[in-house]
């Protein structure tokens, strides 16, 4: 199977995204999934 982004990821680049989310900016995400796939 091809990874589009040439290697597997690492659970600390998944957790950026429970980051971002965490941060005041993100007050106006809601009900959303956030798919953390590396381009699959």
């Amino acid at each position: 199977m091809m990874i589009p982004m040439g290697c597997a990821g690492m659970s600390i680049e998944a957790a950026g995204a429970v980051v971002a989310l965490c941060l005041p900016m993100s007050d106006y995400i809601s009900g959303q999934m956030v798919e953390v796939a590396g381009g699959l």
